[in-house]
């Protein structure tokens, strides 16, 4: 076997190994990107815990059917990098908000815990509140209902000392 092939199959293994391990993975176009945009972009993806590879279509297309993801195909044209996480909602948000200020970045599509996603889908997940969001939400929620409680608990304290005024108040006037 030619060091050729042996190399273009360690990479498909590659490949295949970070679609199973990751949670999610974005595919986007990067062209019209310039040195300093790209460097950029893979610094935000990296503080959001993503890792952002360039790869050839062919070897991620042969990845991609030793999984099952034959639909992932339809994205594999023209440049393809792809941001793998296993934070289901991190690259979308951070490839979402770079597209933003760059128009030159073009999201594709992407891949779910082992299900092909479209674009639709993808800006769905990066219009998830972040995790501190629901967390701030949910703590909220819990709290509401004590708040409350405090607020009953104290509505006959608060008459008693009501009433201790209007006694004080009315022995003031007939004094």
């Amino acid at each position: 076997m030619s060091k050729q092939r042996e190399l273009k199959q360690q990479q498909v293994a590659e490949i295949k190994q970070k679609l199973q391990e990751s949670v999610a993975a974005v595919l986007t176009d990067y062209r019209g990107l310039n040195v300093a945009q790209v460097t950029k972009l893979r610094t935000q993806l990296r503080e959001a815990g993503v890792e952002y590879k360039v790869l050839k279509n062919t070897l991620t297309s042969l990845a991609a059917h030793e999984l099952g993801l034959e639909s992932l195909d339809a994205y594999l044209s023209g440049p393809t990098a792809i941001a793998f996480s296993h934070d289901p909602v991190a690259p979308a948000k951070v490839l979402f908000d770079f597209a933003k200020a760059n128009k030159a970045l073009e999201i594709k599509g992407g891949v779910l815990e082992g299900k092909v996603i479209d674009f639709n889908q993808v800006k769905a997940l990066a219009d998830l509140p972040s995790k501190e969001q629901l967390l701030a939400k949910v703590l909220g929620g819990m709290q509401a209902p004590l708040y409350g409680m405090a607020a009953v608990l104290n509505g006959p304290l608060r008459n008693f000392v009501y009433a201790l005024e209007a006694i004080r108040k009315q022995k003031e006037a007939q004094a």
